[in-house]
């Protein structure tokens, strides 16, 4: 029996979410280097003005993933400049804030929830329909090592990485007989300049020099280093393909193994 092939299937339509910048625009750019047509948004004028210009043939729209309104309107734009939709990569999510759960603020909880779980849903709910009508296709969730680990300090990112897990097992349950597989994607610690925000407000936080958090952070993965975004990219472009279209229901760590999280 022939192996599987590790190319994705050609015309491949996609939706890459916060694809503008950091690991969205390297799962973009992966996909349309292996021939997909893709359509993303992204909350940052700027970085959506760059990506058109690299890629003109690919759509986007400006557009926050907590709001239904831009939701609508990010469908909406896709459906027309694509035609349909194969593939949904619902990557946005934010950082939120570092510090004790006492001094979090609830308007900073809700929006780190809003952007990372609940966006996700929004898309989803927008996206099933379109993945139905091409006869099947594939959902991919970016969660986090923090979905499988506690997180001190990074409550409300955590809790909304572990509510993508269930999401994303709930969905390929639910959307399995509709030919939809449903997988998140857990990287661990990215190198960029997002982790250099977040290990200087941990050292912040410890009381720390910078360069003794980003050891303490590194000392937890097995590998002893970081990965990149272009790791996470790959992992994406194997779901898709050929190879992967038995992979559904699964939480796949890209982390350089990592054992904990400090």
């Amino acid at each position: 029996m022939p192996t599987a092939s590790l190319a994705i299937p050609p015309g491949l339509r996609a939706i890459v979410t916060a694809g503008a910048g950091g690991i969205g625009r390297a799962i973009v750019d992966a996909l349309i280097d292996h021939g997909a047509r893709v359509h993303i948004c992204d909350v940052d004028p700027a970085a959506i003005s760059a990506f058109r210009a690299a890629h003109p043939q690919a759509g986007a729209t400006l557009a926050d993933v907590a709001e239904e309104a831009d939701v609508a309107r990010l469908f909406a734009d896709a459906a027309a400049s694509l035609g349909g939709l194969d593939l949904l990569v619902n990557n946005a999510g934010i950082a939120g804030p570092t510090g004790a759960v006492e001094v979090i603020s609830p308007a900073d909880w809700r929006r780190c929830l809003e952007v990372g779980l609940t966006g996700q849903f929004l898309c989803a709910r927008l996206g099933v329909p379109l993945l139905k009508a091409a006869g099947g296709g594939a959902i991919i969730n970016m969660s986090s090592a923090a979905g499988r680990f506690g997180y001190a300090w990074r409550t409300p990112y955590a809790a909304t990485k572990w509510g993508v897990i269930g999401l994303t097992q709930s969905l390929a349950k639910e959307l399995g007989p509709s030919n939809i597989r449903v997988n998140a994607i857990l990287p661990g610690i990215v190198a960029g300049p997002r982790i250099e925000r977040v290990i200087a407000a941990r050292a912040q936080q410890e009381r720390v020099e910078y360069a003794a958090m980003e050891r303490t952070y590194l000392d937890k993965a097995s590998l002893r280093r970081m990965v990149t975004a272009e790791d996470v990219a790959g992992t994406v472009l194997w779901l898709v393909s050929a190879a992967g279209m038995n992979i559904s229901g699964q939480s796949l760590s890209v982390d350089a193994h990592l054992e904990s999280l400090p």
